[in-house]
């Protein structure tokens, strides 16, 4: 094991490193607002691909893996799509209800990023966890948290803009959430194994927020485009997604 020092630098600079990857959206800072719409027609389908992807081909199998027990990681799965239910019911009575203005944002931009932040939670522990097996181990895990993040963060920035937040306001909240990821590494590294426990029930929760989140809210929103051409390309974007999640993980092995 590395002296507490080394483990602490080691894990602390690779999880910065991963959470300033939610500030990719700043390429997109100086687009026009008429450019930005079409590009988030394409975006959010991306995104709708990488959640579902993500969800069925990192999370999923990785909670069933972890827990040991297909009928609880399939439960915990259920309480995550129920919560993500409850809370869009919550924040739709208060969009309804409380928020007057006509800016005011959509229900799954805040679902978002509690669904990314649980996520970088996990991400962030689990790199915590792997500089304490050895060096070597920490590294490649945090590459694989990188490849897997960039597709994975651009996809949040857009699905921010689309529930109407600013370009200013979508990097903001997207690198808050990514701070949880260094909040899951120093937890990691206080408590050791016993944060594994705890981030094996976030796994199948996050999957279900994010099956929640795609299937629940972006998904209609896709379905609204009724002309056969962006359809095809909705399709396209959406396979593209859950290839680069595919890919990710075939690398990742």
């Amino acid at each position: 094991m590395q002296p507490a020092s080394h483990l602490w630098t080691y894990s602390l600079v690779s999880v910065i490193l991963v959470s300033l990857l939610s500030l990719i959206g700043l390429a997109f800072i100086s687009v026009g607002e008429e450019k930005l719409k079409r590009i988030i027609f394409v975006m959010v389908s991306l995104a709708v691909g990488g959640l579902f992807g993500d969800a069925f081909i990192h999370l999923l199998p990785e909670s069933f893996e972890r827990l040991g027990s297909n009928l609880q990681a399939s439960l915990y799965v259920l309480a995550g799509i129920f919560a993500f239910f409850v809370l869009e019911k919550f924040l739709l009575w208060r969009h309804e209800h409380v928020l007057e203005s006509d800016h005011s944002i959509h229900p799954v931009g805040y679902m978002n990023l509690l669904a990314d932040g649980a996520h970088n939670f996990i991400d962030g522990a689990i790199i915590g966890a792997s500089y304490v097996v050895s060096l070597h181990v920490g590294i490649a895990t945090t590459m694989a948290v990188i490849f897997h993040e960039i597709p994975h963060e651009l996809g949040n920035f857009f699905v921010l803009l689309y529930a109407g937040f600013t370009k200013r306001r979508a990097l903001f909240f997207n690198f808050v959430s990514a701070v949880f990821a260094i909040v899951g590494t120093i937890i990691s590294l206080l408590v050791g194994s016993r944060v594994e426990n705890f981030s094996s029930v976030m796994l199948p929760l996050a999957a279900g927020g994010f099956i929640y989140i795609a299937g629940s809210d972006l998904v209609p929103e896709l379905n609204k485009e009724s002309k056969l051409g962006k359809s095809v390309v909705q399709m396209l974007a959406i396979g593209l997604g859950v290839g680069l999640m595919l890919l990710l993980d075939m690398l990742e092995d």
